[in-house]
């Protein structure tokens, strides 16, 4: 099998490819989202990629509809060269290098895995782990830093962040601890958009409810918080 890509409208679809000994180009959605398509191997790529956009549509509506009828399916990834992981709203190719010095690096669009034992599936889960978590820290706070200068003259107290996976939203407001926890799945987002979550977040602090008050400062503070919040929910595939 080999990944390719192709682009529909503001879409990117991954679809794996096998060569077969088949008469008709065939296109199957899996319910782990993948996309999966053999054709023969007379078949040009340009002719495959045609057929796939004839069906971005289809393919799209159906990835709606497994998301929300399985929504608790978690597929673990198997941590091989070719796997695709997204950071900050791109996604990287996996490459698993075997050497002394176990690290992960994220470089020219692959996220390079330098690793003792390239068959040590625990290993590498770990490995990329820990990379996410330190990473994700890291940008969450930054992101806190550059939020906080546009709302520290409203008195209010910059609050600390807290971090978890969760199942239903991005982010909330802990008002009594002055605390923000953020979904650890926003790291997958465009750094704007991370932008977007703790800004809402923040101004809870001040207004506790989505009532006119707490709009109008959102609306004065990121004047296109509605385009972040939609590239968010349709691209990264939550609701807030």
């Amino acid at each position: 099998m080999v990944k390719h890509e192709i682009t529909y409208g503001r879409h990117k679809i991954e679809y794996t490819l096998t060569r077969k000994n088949v008469s008709n180009i065939n296109l199957n959605l899996k319910p782990n989202l993948l996309v999966e398509v053999s054709a023969n191997r007379d078949v040009p790529i340009e002719k495959i990629n045609q057929f796939v956009r004839k069906k971005a549509s289809w393919i799209l509506k159906n990835k709606e509809y497994f998301k929300k009828t399985l929504p608790e399916i978690k597929f673990e990834p198997e941590y091989v060269s070719g796997e695709t992981f997204k950071y900050l709203g791109r996604q990287y190719r996996l490459k698993v290098i075997e050497s002394n010095e176990e690290c992960v690096k994220c470089q020219r669009g692959f996220f390079n895995l330098f690793i003792k034992d390239k068959n040590n599936s625990t290993r590498k889960s770990k490995l990329i782990k820990q990379w996410y978590k330190e990473k994700t820290l890291i940008v969450f706070n930054d992101s806190l830093e550059r939020i906080y200068k546009i709302v520290k003259k409203y008195d209010i107290e910059k609050p600390e962040i807290s971090m978890r996976l969760m199942k239903a939203r991005w982010g909330s407001c802990i008002e009594n601890k002055k605390t923000i926890l953020l979904n650890t799945e926003l790291i997958d987002a465009p750094k704007f958009c991370i932008d977007y979550v703790i800004l809402h977040e923040i101004i809870h602090l001040k207004h506790r409810n989505h009532d006119k008050k707490f709009y109008n400062m959102l609306d004065a503070l990121m004047p296109d918080w509605k385009k972040r919040k939609e590239i968010l929910d349709s691209e990264v595939v939550k609701n807030l």
